[in-house]
């Protein structure tokens, strides 16, 4: 490992433990490491296998990734209106959240009474889910239609064409999950 890395996954571990309130024996023990090994992570002078890598992100209940990516603020509030808007006609898509999450997109959608909004195809393999949030909203994919009242839900492949229409004689919001297919 790089020096920045070794450092970043050194603090990373260390926090992690802490926040679950952890002593190093008790988590190394979670881990089925040695507390020296564990206590080595700490320091940053560790160069860890896969190994260790994945039976330390199995007892702390994360990913590997999270173990070396740069901490992000404890918190960190976004207004409305600072996040992503895009408007076609009388529909508003928004971004619901600020970091993107790999291989996910999530968008709320609202449509005004009596509009029709085309979806873009995805990647190939690509899953979507709709969820009717209020009012109904019909989904149009691979030939077939389905009405969805608050509460419903339906899964379709996202690499076709689709769309949204509202029928009602109120707004609508529902909510696009965006599963990419993973690559390779």
């Amino acid at each position: 490992m790089d020096d920045e890395l070794a450092s970043r996954f050194a603090k990373n571990v260390k926090q992690l433990r802490e926040a679950r309130g952890l002593t190093q024996q008790q988590i190394a023990k979670l881990a089925s490491v040695p507390r020296a090994t564990w206590a080595n992570l700490e320091s940053g002078d560790a160069n860890p296998t896969l190994s260790v890598l994945h039976r330390v992100a199995l007892a702390l209940q994360i990913s590997i990734e999270e173990l070396i990516s740069t901490p992000r603020a404890a918190c960190q509030f976004y207004p409305k209106g600072t996040l992503p808007i895009r408007v076609q006609g009388d529909c508003t898509v928004r971004k619901l959240l600020p970091d993107p999450i790999p291989g996910m997109e999530i968008e709320r959608i609202e449509l005004l009474p009596g509009v029709r909004m085309t979806g873009v195809p995805h990647t190939p393999g690509a899953r979507e889910y709709l969820t009717c949030e209020s009012g109904e909203i019909v989904l149009v994919a691979a030939g077939e239609r389905w009405q969805l009242a608050a509460g419903d839900v339906v899964a379709f492949r996202g690499d076709q064409r689709h769309s949204y229409a509202n029928p009602g004689t109120r707004a609508s919001v529902g909510y696009s999950i965006v599963v990419l297919a993973k690559v390779g």
